[in-house]
């Protein structure tokens, strides 16, 4: 078994999962504590476009790489 489909795979699902966690922060209907914080972190409140888009963007680009490793795993 090839490891390109297999990594691609992981990839796609990693990247789909934290686009939908972002489009899901940025629209406010989730929130979250900072985990880790370096300086003054703060929560970010109520819905935020710039993050609801960055996660649409990020989803599109997760499934389309997990489409496409799934596809190219299931081909001779």
């Amino acid at each position: 078994m090839n490891a390109k489909p297999i990594a691609g795979t992981f990839f796609g699902a990693f990247v789909g999962f934290l686009g939908l966690l972002w489009l899901l922060q940025g629209t406010g209907i989730l929130r979250m504590r900072p985990i880790l914080c370096i300086a003054d972190c703060e929560e970010v409140v109520g819905p935020s476009p710039l993050w609801a888009v960055s996660g649409v963007i990020a989803l599109i680009i997760g499934v389309v790489a997990l489409f496409v490793s799934v596809n190219r795993a299931g081909s001779p």
